[in-house]
């Protein structure tokens, strides 16, 4: 099964319907699966005196509080209509995070088939119920969390009524950018171990190197912020990739696909032609008379392979010639 990339766009638009649409050209363009938006109301998520994270203090506007920054980064309805209608057209999966109960409601009403959690929902057990009750398919992050808090939304969404089937599992570090020795992306495999479900990565590392090591252990899905340019004013800017970047990530994510294979051992299509050239073959070492004894002192393998294979040798020990060679003849 092919890894569901999702090019996260997140609030990168800037509040601007335009930066939004160029985002969805190269999300496509990447041969990304999915764009992913954010929705929210800034009056739902965040108290007015709520602080911004540290990361998000990196940008010009260190003053401006969270309700302030998120207002402006607000997509209302006939935006997310807008911008749907745009990816059916570029022929990539509209996607957003929904981060209250409205929100949620939103965008069931406007038929989204896949609802992405972000880590900060996974301990919001009213929102885990309303969620779960619409048995749609699920990617939960997996930021700042234990195995048991884990364990307690799979529980909840399962219980409310969302088959387990349906829930991919992102491990996640929460962190913007996320240091390399706090990746833990072993903490994958255990998410996936423990509870026997779909897993991959919601990279926030500034390279493409950890999404493409989460692939070769098994990822079924890797999301990856990425920005028109990372130069711009806001607050995911600065870890995310360009399209460039997100382009060879995806390219080296596809590739790996491929060279996964079947699973069978078997020559290749492209090596056949190498079997006889490069195998060997018993040939004669030194002169041999027909009713000399073939032994190690008249024989040896060489190439090409296109005589007797090696494996038979000990059949051949202890023999009597029944005609004559040359040095290096095959047998």
């Amino acid at each position: 099964m092919s890894v569901f990339i999702i090019a996260e766009a997140g609030v990168n638009h800037n509040g601007s319907i335009e930066i939004a649409k160029k985002l969805i050209d190269e999300a496509s363009i990447s041969g990304a699966d999915a764009v992913k938006f954010q929705t929210f109301t800034a009056k739902n998520l965040v108290t007015k005196r709520a602080q911004k994270a540290k990361y998000q203090k990196r940008f010009k506007k260190k003053k401006e509080s969270q309700y302030e920054m998120l207002k402006k980064l607000e997509l209302d309805l006939n935006t997310h209509k807008e911008l749907i209608k745009y990816c059916k057209k570029k022929k990539i999966i509209f996607l957003s995070s929904p981060f209250d109960l409205e929100s949620i409601d939103l965008l069931k009403n406007l038929g989204l088939d896949i609802f992405k959690i972000p880590s900060g929902e996974i301990t919001n057990l009213p929102y885990l119920v309303h969620l779960g009750r619409l048995n749609k398919k699920l990617i939960l992050s997996t930021g700042m969390s234990t195995i048991n808090e884990i364990k307690d939304a799979l529980h909840i969404l399962i219980k409310s009524g969302t088959n387990k089937n349906n829930i991919k599992v992102l491990h996640a570090n929460s962190e913007y950018p996320t240091p390399i020795e706090d990746v833990n992306l072993k903490a994958m495999l255990t998410i996936g171990n423990t509870f026997d479900i779909a897993f991959g990565y919601s990279d926030h590392t500034l390279g493409i190197e950890i999404s493409i090591a989460a692939v070769a252990l098994g990822a079924s899905c890797v999301e990856k912020h990425f920005t028109l340019d990372r130069k711009f004013n806001g607050p995911d800017h600065k870890a995310s990739l360009e399209p460039d970047q997100f382009k060879k990530m995806v390219r080296a994510i596809r590739n790996i696909e491929i060279a996964f294979g079947n699973g069978i051992k078997k020559p290749s299509k492209s090596e056949i032609h190498n079997i006889q050239l490069v195998r060997k073959s018993i040939v004669a070492k030194t002169k041999i008379k027909i009713g000399d004894i073939l032994n190690e002192n008249n024989l040896t393998t060489k190439r090409p392979g296109t005589g007797i294979s090696p494996m038979k040798w000990e059949e051949l020990i202890g023999t009597i010639a029944i005609k004559e060679y040359k040095k290096d003849d095959l047998l």
